[in-house]
């Protein structure tokens, strides 16, 4: 998953909405003067308590994600567990009692690992943990290693300064409720190996892009420049940067970097699509989801199982209903966000000419912490309906934040489009202790917490698939509050 840099205030954001007089709403349409307040009906509001409390002692969310992670298991893009999660993905939707369930193709370079290892040699001669960051060639390299405190330092590095050497990034990532430490973090990883090969540099290590003290290597996609050869790069778990770094204070230190990893061709995954029929508007759509795939170290549970199964059992017991709302609720198993937002990016373009009929989207993943906040991208004539989806998800212990956040990194694309947002913030204090490591596993997710989100979700979606007076909800183009597009990744 992707984490944005938060921060932009509320004040800036109503700013900019006003600058712009343009907004994509919580209910469809452009953002003219006079145009009919949008609200929610009486007996939306009425009914929404039952469907939360519902939802807070349903179990559902948490049996989803176990059997996703338990039957299917790490899911990375391309791999043979790829084609088992789609299938996984169509049968639970049809199994949970969706009306209508379908695919979508997904085609992407395809990015193998098959080992990895690093060890100092010499004096103070010892193994250190490892794993390759996705996009890295294979290769091996024995070298001396030159630290640098962050990513600028070493973007100042003298052309041909590394020639031959090992570069690292010794950069220590910030814990915060938010994930905003993990921009910061992230950037080392997508920019510090083309930066080190600038330098000359034959490989690139980096202290992963993570919270924990535990001996467990993040991995996540990187990126070369160009007109740039790539070298072998790798993350260390942060004890054994803690580790590299104390020898390096003793002294010069060679490391040998050895990667077995690469491209090999293309590969066609699937959006996994399941649709809830709406009573009166079925063709438009609230759209909620997760992403299927997940990184190899682990089995996926947090990033993004849980948002994969948060939002099938929302969409599920929303099935469920006496009485449905009035438009669809549309969840996509996304796939591929981990190495680039390929499965959004597909979404966007196969419905670029159904962009008004998204009323708004919203997805989870961040994890499988309790949702603290709530906004989204209304404009004026939709704020006392916004205002309505934050007062039924207060009981929640959920917090209206409007003009903060942004579009989740798989909606980023459709809402790039003019599509509206909604974010449901969670908690992501612990998140980066387990991101992308092989402690991304089942055992992490409180179910108590896993059921406060199925509910937020459950409650949204409902809520903003009963609106009156929706204008034709995805014309507008939302002022950019904050970009998600780096969430995770």
């Amino acid at each position: 998953m992707r984490v944005s840099p938060l921060g932009r205030t509320a004040t800036l954001a109503l700013a900019l909405a006003a600058a712009l007089v343009v907004a994509a709403p919580v209910v469809i349409g452009t953002a003219n003067a006079g145009e009919a307040e949008s609200t929610i009906p009486a007996p939306a509001l009425d009914s929404v308590a039952g469907l939360r409390e519902q939802a807070l002692a349903s179990d559902l969310g948490y049996r989803i994600t176990e059997s996703l992670t338990t039957e299917v298991g790490p899911r990375l893009a391309g791999s043979e567990a790829d084609a088992r999660a789609v299938a996984w993905a169509v049968a639970k939707f049809k199994a949970l009692g969706y009306d209508k369930v379908w695919t979508e193709p997904v085609t992407f370079p395809k990015w193998e690992r098959r080992s990895e290892s690093a060890r100092i040699v010499g004096a103070n001669a010892q193994p250190l943990t490892v794993t390759a960051l996705g996009g890295s060639p294979a290769g091996t390299v024995e070298a001396e290693v030159v630290r640098f405190a962050d990513l600028a330092a070493l973007e100042a590095a003298p052309v041909g300064s590394l020639a031959g050497k090992i570069a690292f990034i010794d950069y220590r990532m910030e814990r915060a409720r938010d994930g905003r430490g993990y921009g910061p973090g992230s950037r080392v990883r997508s920019g510090g190996p083309s930066a080190a090969i600038r330098a000359g540099a034959a490989a690139f290590v980096m202290r992963s892009a993570g919270t924990d003290s535990h001996r467990n290597p993040h991995t996540g996609i990187t990126r070369f420049d160009d007109d740039l050869t790539p070298v072998p790069s790798a993350a260390l778990s942060v004890p054994d940067a803690d580790q590299l770094a104390r020898l390096l204070a003793l002294g010069p230190v060679r490391l040998r970097l050895a990667l077995d990893c690469g491209w090999d061709g293309e590969y066609t995954s699937q959006n996994v699509i399941g649709q809830i029929d709406g009573s009166a508007h079925p063709e438009e759509v609230v759209l909620i989801g997760g992403h299927l795939d997940s990184w190899d170290l682990g089995t996926g549970a947090v990033d993004d199982g849980a948002g994969v199964g948060i939002t099938m059992a929302a969409g599920a017991l929303i099935g469920r209903l006496p009485q449905r709302p009035a438009r669809s609720i549309r969840v996509v198993a996304f796939a591929n966000e981990e190495q680039g937002l390929h499965g959004g990016k597909a979404y966007a373009e196969a419905h670029k000419d159904q962009v008004h009929r998204h009323v708004i989207g919203a997805e989870s993943d961040f994890g499988a912490g309790r949702i603290y906040g709530y906004s989204s991208s209304a404009p004026a004539y939709a704020e006392a309906a916004d205002r309505a989806i934050a007062e039924a998800l207060a009981p929640l212990g959920i917090e209206h934040m409007p003009g903060q956040g942004g579009p989740g990194p798989d909606i980023g694309p459709i809402a790039a489009k003019g599509a509206a947002w909604a974010r449901l913030a969670q908690d992501g204090t612990d998140y980066f202790d387990l991101h992308h490591t092989p402690d991304d596993t089942l055992d992490k997710i409180d179910p108590q917490a896993l059921a406060q989100n199925v509910a937020a979700y459950a409650v949204f979606a409902y809520l903003a698939a009963s609106i009156e007076n929706a204008q034709g909800f995805g014309f507008g183009s939302a002022p950019k509050a904050e970009d998600t597009s780096t969430i995770g990744k």
